[in-house]
């Protein structure tokens, strides 16, 4: 699945002195990584840029081909504590995707995930760990059956479904979801090739219609509680309007700011302040 082109802005959701969320496009990588070239605009990079050149902590990810919210630490004693928050389950993250598919009205997916090794992106990662616990909470919010055969169907059928992970395995949503047979449509590792198909040629699908729409935890230094909304992106919501799907997930734009996306004129300097990154423990 090809990707889209990166908008030229990346909206600001929250900032305050100890953390920054941002609404990640899809096909913007969070961190520089081995998979892309070294000037592939990331989020870590524009952040640092956008705060003068401090340093950036890296508090969870998003894959690439997923967009929505996503939250950094300014502070590396306020990084620390979200790591915990995060590691002990006290966030709660929200997913919207499109699946093949009626599925089930709800669930709760318990199903253990062994680590998927890639060779260029987990290249230093031991690959004998043992399968990890991994769980995710969805519910159907609505369906659709498009009058376009499929295989040996003479219609094509899809879900829309939300998610709510209480582990964060890699590509554990995308993973899951293959694992009850409702694969996410366009997802090109773990998903169905015919339907990706059909999606791109009927309707011009160039992404992973996997969104992350909210996150919720208690602020680790005033203990506020916050839950941070991503809108599913123009073109997302464009694909869906049509199915009648869209009260069912955000549209509305809550941004405090934006900042512009690296350019191609990047300097050595600026690409060197990158490599500074300091990944939270």
């Amino acid at each position: 699945m090809s990707e889209l082109p990166l908008p030229a802005e990346l909206d600001i959701l929250y900032e305050d002195d100890a953390l920054i969320a941002v609404n990640k496009p899809s096909g913007l990588l969070v961190h520089p990584s081995w998979i892309a070239p070294r000037r592939t605009p990331h989020c870590v990079g524009m952040i640092k840029r956008y705060l003068n050149g401090a340093t950036v902590h890296t508090i969870h990810r998003l894959d690439r081909a997923t967009s929505g919210v996503i939250l950094f630490g300014k502070q590396k004693e306020a990084s620390r504590l979200m790591n915990e928050a995060f590691a002990e389950r006290r966030v709660r993250k929200t997913y919207l995707c499109v699946v093949r598919g009626y599925a089930d009205e709800e669930d709760v997916i318990d199903h253990a995930l062994k680590l998927k090794y890639d060779k260029q992106d987990d290249r230093r990662t031991r690959q004998d760990k043992p399968a990890q616990d991994a769980v995710t909470a969805y519910r159907r919010l609505a369906t659709v059956e498009l009058p376009i055969p499929i295989g040996q169907y003479p219609a094509a059928r899809y879900s829309l479904v939300e998610c709510k992970p209480h582990t964060g395995r890699k590509h554990q949503i995308r993973r899951h979801m293959k694992h009850i047979f409702h694969p996410i449509v366009g997802d090109s590792k773990h998903g169905d090739g015919r339907h990706n198909t059909l999606w791109r040629d009927n309707f011009g699908l160039q992404r992973l219609l996997l969104m992350a729409t909210e996150l919720s935890f208690h602020h680790p230094l005033t203990g506020e509680h916050i839950t941070l909304k991503a809108p599913v992106a123009p073109e997302v919501d464009q694909l869906l309007q049509p199915f009648g799907w869209q009260d069912c997930y955000p549209t509305v734009q809550t941004r405090i700011g934006v900042m512009p996306l690296q350019s191609e004129q990047e300097t050595e300097e600026e690409a060197a302040l990158e490599l500074q990154t300091e990944e939270s423990p």
